[in-house]
């Protein structure tokens, strides 16, 4: 096996035009990256995945999702609070039954454009 090969400038090269302190300037703040990162780190998970595309079809309560999954209401309960903690899900109470759903439309977008680029390659 060859040894990975560094991306390195050749000697002749100066770097492009911009300057990075401009650079610097422009990039999100850290607490922001960080943010963004922890969004991308949910959707890492294939549980998660499936949970997200089930919500993104409509709004579900544990035990839908549950059946859904195949998988144990304890374990979807879990993961629902992981991404409602990241505000990817939020719920409505009625009575006694929780309902869960997407955040936002920004949530949905990530995860339908996330999808379709997946199924384009």
């Amino acid at each position: 096996m060859e040894p990975a090969a560094l991306e390195e400038c050749d000697n002749t090269c100066n770097g492009s035009e911009l300057e990075p302190e401009s650079m610097a300037l422009i990039l999100p703040d850290r607490e922001i990256t960080d943010k963004m990162a922890e969004m991308f780190k949910a959707l890492g998970d294939p549980t998660r995945v499936r949970l997200i595309y089930a919500l993104s079809q409509q709004e579900l309560c544990v035990h839908d999702l549950s059946s859904i999954l195949d998988m144990g209401q304890s374990a979807v309960s879990h993961q629902l609070r992981y991404l409602r903690n990241l505000r990817i899900v939020k719920r409505r109470k009625e009575g006694k039954t929780v309902y869960y759903s997407l955040n936002d439309a920004h949530v949905e977008q990530i995860f339908l454009q996330t999808h379709e680029h997946i199924r384009h390659e």
